[in-house]
């Protein structure tokens, strides 16, 4: 039976480590992103781990509505069915530089990136979810559960959490699941690298029970997991991968 998966924010981090992961599994893969050319390379990745798989890069502004009316339309005249949405794309949260208007600014941004392009990319795409045993699977944070210094974006998190629930109740009785997958500091992702000073991982670390920072993989893992047919009676939950955080810097 083919399998056909739609990732976005799949040109690097955890979305190109599920991107790569579900190739072993699917057989048709869309890969969403801003940057063409970093989706190339996972698509070159995917080549080499599944010959066989049929892989579809898509340039796609997932905060613009335009921008994903246009590619619902491609997937709806393109492919018969989506078996797996994973909604992967993100933003990191600008950084405030005073004043009421920047607040707002900020806080716009922020929901734009993190809350609104998953909800838009989600509502295009629902009817042409596989009914019964479509996946949707969020990548939220676990900054919605203890916060990370950075407001606007903890909240979007959460606001996602929230949202996968409703489409739990909306979705169910077409036999999709909807779930969060939460991780904690992800270190070879594009919202570290650069990002973090040595004080500060040194503190996420030592919150963490295991002593050290995710990988990617280990974040794709997880999804795998939820958007397989093994996870048929979960949904509606917030998995997180956190390697045993409790309290936070």
């Amino acid at each position: 039976m083919t399998r056909t998966a739609i990732i976005t924010g799949a040109g690097t981090g955890i979305g190109a480590a599920t991107a790569r992961t579900l190739a072993s599994s699917c057989d048709v893969l869309v890969l969403v992103g801003r940057r063409a050319e970093k989706l190339a390379n996972v698509a070159a990745e995917i080549a080499d781990i599944n010959p066989d798989a049929i892989t579809h890069v898509q340039s796609v502004d997932l905060t613009d509505v335009t921008a994903v009316e246009g590619f619902a339309d491609w997937v709806k005249q393109s492919l018969p069915n989506i078996d797996i949405l994973v909604n992967n794309a993100g933003s990191t949260q600008p950084r405030f530089q005073g004043g009421l208007q920047d607040v707002s600014d900020v806080w716009e941004t922020t929901l734009r990136g993190n809350l609104m392009s998953v909800v838009l990319t989600t509502e295009a795409l629902l009817d042409h979810i596989s009914t019964p045993g479509g996946r949707i699977v969020i990548v939220g944070s676990f900054a919605a559960q203890f916060g990370n210094g950075s407001i606007a974006y903890s909240a979007a998190k959460a606001a996602l959490q929230t949202y996968a629930v409703s489409l739990t109740r909306t979705q169910g009785p077409r036999g999709i699941t909807c779930n969060v997958v939460a991780p904690g500091y992800t270190a070879d992702t594009e919202l570290v690298i650069g990002r973090i000073s040595q004080e500060r991982h040194e503190q996420l670390i030592s919150a963490i029970a295991v002593g050290r920072a995710a990988v990617s993989q280990e974040i794709a893992n997880v999804i795998e997991f939820l958007a397989s047919p093994g996870a048929s009676f979960v949904s509606g939950q917030t998995v997180t991968a956190n390697g045993g955080v409790m309290f936070p810097g």
